[in-house]
């Protein structure tokens, strides 16, 4: 991995001693240790960056040039993805479905004008097929899409079910029926076939304080995984006899090394890896450099053993359980409130740093997931060895909000 600089509760003051908090930024040193890492996880196949995950041009551009082995963009909404192919990002995957008849008119005209360049849109159901159709007109050119494939574990006889709730694709005769079901349309070109492990790739097997839930986590990660390859390797074979795939997609940060072995799979998708978000910090495969974080400025000191910080209530997306928290991180000691938690307008700063710091410190925190962060902050202040080198705009700050 590459160097990087000690991240210290004094170096960041130093850093960033003529910023006004509340603010977020990126340490770049610590970014690209986390990038060649991934590169190297991977085993050679190229990694797919999940734009999601990133939510700023200017840091998807610096990865996307950082090594021929990220290609192309893994999307999130349709308006998100016609956005940036108009900004001339180009090898577009859109990774969610979408029924935005708007916007998929807006494709259909940017595939008319470049079909082999155009962005690729996700489906899993006859009804996505025919919300494509409805706005592309009779001599309109072919749209390319991509089949999600349900990568989730059915376990004890098929009597619980391990994953996301994602796709209704999960065999190999759905997965042929669907992608005969697109040959049939002629406007419609059946392009790249992708399959999201999170049961893997997005829970780390090592949590704090539970050894056995680690154990049970590692014995479902391993069995899930060689299902998978299995399954997902019939899939292509099935496919490919009628129509070869040019893309196929799997894996997150947490699973590269994993799913980039498996022969069938042409590319990997990684984004939460850069920011390297407190969710990544409990596996036993892979060790990340936090890369992103947030600053609060402390504005009372109800007692002497507590500090309370300004706003910080910046909530991960998920199961509603603490680990969805933000956390505080320099100085270290510090923890949340359990009675307040992070709060809309404050929270209150626990353990043995919290009586040390005084009203108009400053307390850095990271975020439980990654670019979600960034839908809280206009910009990024971005950090490469012992100064400040950029700030840039994320979605937010360039009026963007997409979902």
């Amino acid at each position: 991995m590459n160097s990087v600089p000690e991240q210290s509760h004094a170096r960041y003051e130093e850093v960033f001693a003529e910023v006004e908090a509340p603010f977020a930024f990126v340490d770049l040193d610590a970014m690209d240790a986390n990038a060649a890492a991934m590169l190297k996880r991977a085993g050679g196949k190229p990694i797919r960056v999940a734009s999601k995950s990133l939510r700023c041009r200017a840091l998807l551009d610096r990865v996307l040039d950082a090594d021929e082995n990220f290609r192309g963009l893994m999307t999130f909404t349709l308006p998100e993805t016609l956005w940036l192919a108009e900004r001339g990002f180009e090898n577009l995957l859109l990774a969610y479905p979408t029924m935005d008849a708007e916007a998929l008119s807006e494709l259909a005209l940017r595939s008319a004008a470049n079909p082999a360049g155009a962005p690729i849109v996700m489906v899993d159901c006859a009804e996505h097929l025919y919300a494509i159709e409805s706005v592309l007109g009779a001599d309109a050119a072919p749209v390319r899409v991509c089949i999600d494939v349900d990568a989730s574990w059915w376990a004890f006889g098929r009597r619980l079910k391990v994953g996301p709730k994602r796709s209704p694709v999960h065999t190999v005769e759905h997965a042929v029926d669907l992608a005969r079901e697109i040959e049939r349309r002629p406007q419609l070109q059946l392009a790249a076939l992708m399959a999201y492990e999170g049961q893997i790739a997005g829970v780390g097997d090592r949590p704090p304080g539970r050894r056995l839930r680690g154990a049970a986590i590692r014995w479902m990660q391993k069995r899930s995984a060689a299902e998978l390859a299995r399954r997902r390797a019939e899939i292509v074979a099935a496919i490919g006899e009628f129509a070869p795939l040019q893309i196929v997609n799997g894996g997150g940060t947490g699973s590269l090394e994993l799913t980039g072995a498996e022969e069938a799979v042409t590319e990997v998708t990684a984004g939460s890896g850069f920011y390297a978000p407190l969710l990544f910090d409990h596996y036993s495969r892979f060790a990340l450099v936090p890369a992103a974080g947030f600053a609060l400025p402390i504005v009372r000191k109800p007692a002497p053993s507590v500090a309370t910080a300004l706003g910080g209530g910046y909530l991960a997306s998920g199961s509603g359980d603490p680990s969805r928290l933000p956390a505080p991180w320099l100085p270290p000691g510090l923890r949340l409130d359990p009675e307040e938690g992070a709060g809309e307008v404050q929270t209150p700063l626990l353990g043995p740093p919290a009586a040390e710091l005084a009203v108009g410190d400053r307390v850095y925190f990271r975020h439980a997931k990654a670019g979600e962060l960034c839908e809280r902050f206009d910009v990024l202040h971005l950090v490469a060895g012992g100064k400040i080198v950029d700030a840039v705009p994320t979605y937010r700050g360039e009026g963007k909000a997409f979902l």
